[in-house]
């Protein structure tokens, strides 16, 4: 029998790991976004929180109803212990409002207030600026990210996130 010109892979391989590959990406593209971020006063998450408003005002553009803090949670895939101190720090900076639900005194609406609506146009440049930094093409990162969207929806089907 031939000897195998291809060395055994180690499955244990730090290189090898699609864990280690997106926490270093991770931490690389938000190093991209911070700066970009900085001076709208946003963190990163806090941007995905008001992409998630930004998105919602342009779908309920006739009835203006706000989002719950559930809907955000679910939408971000985040439990609402970790979304409050970020509308909190939000509705501090005068992005957002947040009031008791008026039918279901247990639920808290959050609305944009008209700074938060003002700061989406002063955040256009930001996609493109971070592909431009990124240095790759745009038709690859839409491979990529149908790519991501694909893995998270396994990973929640194999049970990731749940209590």
């Amino acid at each position: 029998m031939a000897a195998s010109t291809v060395p055994d892979v180690d499955p244990l391989a730090l290189e090898q790991q699609v864990c280690f590959a997106l926490a270093v990406t991770n931490r690389a593209v938000l190093a991209v976004y911070r700066p970009l971020l900085e001076p709208l006063g946003l963190t990163h998450p806090q941007y995905l929180v008001m992409l998630a408003l930004w998105d919602h005002r342009k779908v309920s553009t006739e009835s203006r109803s706000p989002l719950s803090v559930k809907q955000i949670a679910t939408a971000l895939q985040l439990d609402s212990a970790t979304l409050s101190p970020m509308l909190k720090r939000l509705e501090a900076l005068g992005f957002v409002t947040r009031t008791r639900s008026a039918t279901d005194e247990r639920a808290t609406d959050v609305e944009l207030t008209e700074a938060g609506i003002a700061l989406r146009d002063k955040a256009l440049d930001i996609p493109p600026t971070v592909v431009a930094r990124l240095g790759v093409d745009l038709p690859e990162l839409e491979r990529l990210h149908k790519a991501l969207t694909r893995i998270n929806v396994a990973a929640l089907a194999a049970g990731a996130l749940k209590p």
